[in-house]
């Protein structure tokens, strides 16, 4: 655990300081595509740009979710859930030599989780079954609910007693040895052929299970195969239903936003942004410039954008004192690290800010922009 914590931070750092450059590009490539005619190579340029600055952020996000350090937004869930929307997707994925079969709880608690995460963890557990059946074989994902006593915990470490459910994904491939089991969690460690894997994904699930106070154990023998089980603790809610995203055009204004954000790279980009869309935009390159330019202008700003982690002050510091002379100021945070403040964590989860992660695209700010105002307005 010591030797993670060590990786993780440094994991962590990497990824955060990426994201703003990651971001800053991705907007870039996104303006730059908006400028040039359709059919021209100038686009398909920009469009290859965003593209790969895309795939770059999936490597970020991995090693945050390593380091659990990933912002997470998590709700009220089944498992069976998961498995069953994912379901598709894996059968397309193993192709037809993998027989895949599910056994899923009737009576499965609840848990609080971020779903895309706990999908990106089932998913990473069966692409790993896949590949330790290259010629094809069985592929079995359970859910049931489980309790783990003081004995469990005191082997396992760093884990509570109690209610958990537990998802299990179970292979007869080839199995691994006691040394290979000893590292397949450490970041960039793989038995692939190289070109074949990042050595990420099984890092990814470690983190992600982690982050969510969870536990992951894995047994497996060569020759016979192998079984994850990943458990995580349940809650006494009813899950939520799925919360339907709907891609809403890009919409500006004329209304004034103070935008504090320390990368200069992500400031300028949705400084040029928001611009274009007819907004008045104040900039400040930290949380106690933000506060200075809201305390000369403050009637006419209308919504303020904050980075988390900034320097000589933070988003949810700044926002602290600037919410001491506008009560009702409407906030958005931008964020690509988890480490924020019981403040942050307070304001996001009551609905008085709304949460931006990074890296993301100026459309995407837009249109949250828009949105938070257009309810304030009412």
């Amino acid at each position: 655990m010591e030797k993670f914590e060590a990786i993780g931070k440094l994991a962590g750092g990497i990824a955060h300081d990426f994201n703003n450059v990651i971001g800053a590009i991705m907007g870039w490539a996104e303006l730059g595509e908006e400028e040039v005619p359709a059919e021209s190579r100038a686009r398909t340029l920009f469009l290859q740009i965003r593209q790969q600055s895309e795939r770059a952020a999936r490597l970020t996000q991995q090693l945050l979710a390593y380091a659990r350090r990933q912002v997470l937004t998590p709700r009220n869930l089944n498992l069976n859930e998961i498995v069953s929307e994912a379901m598709a997707l894996l059968q397309r994925a193993t192709g037809e030599q993998v027989e895949i079969k599910t056994v899923l709880a009737s009576d499965l608690r609840t848990t609080k989780a971020d779903p895309a995460q706990i999908e990106q963890v089932l998913l990473n557990l069966c692409f790993n079954a896949r590949d330790a059946m290259p010629n094809g074989g069985h592929l079995l994902i359970e859910t049931r609910n489980a309790n783990l006593d003081e004995e469990y915990c005191r082997r396992n470490g760093s884990i509570a007693p109690g209610d958990y459910v537990r998802l299990s994904v179970s292979d007869d491939g080839i199995g691994m040895d006691a040394a290979v089991i000893e590292k397949i969690f450490e970041p960039f460690f793989t038995t692939k052929e190289k070109g074949k894997g990042t050595g990420l994904g099984l890092a990814t699930v470690f983190g992600v299970v982690k982050q969510h106070l969870g536990h992951i154990e894995v047994y497996s023998e060569i020759g016979t195969g192998s079984i994850f089980r990943v458990y995580l603790p349940t809650i006494e809610a009813a899950a939520e239903a799925r919360r339907e995203i709907e891609e809403v055009p890009v919409r500006g204004g004329t209304e004034t936003i103070l935008l504090a954000e320390d990368h200069e790279g992500l400031r300028q980009m949705s400084h040029e942004a928001l611009a274009a869309l007819g907004y008045s935009i104040v900039l400040a390159r930290d949380g106690r410039e933000a506060i200075e330019k809201f305390e000369a202008d403050s009637r006419n700003i209308s919504l303020v954008v904050l980075d988390v982690v900034m320097p000589r002050l933070g988003g949810p510091g700044a926002l602290e004192r600037i919410r001491g002379i506008n009560p009702a100021i409407p906030v958005i945070f931008t964020s690509g690290y988890s480490e924020e403040s019981d403040l942050l964590s307070s304001l996001v989860s009551h609905g008085r800010a709304l949460l931006l992660q990074k890296p993301y695209p100026p459309k995407d700010l837009a249109r949250k922009i828009r949105d938070i105002l257009d309810k304030a307005a009412r």
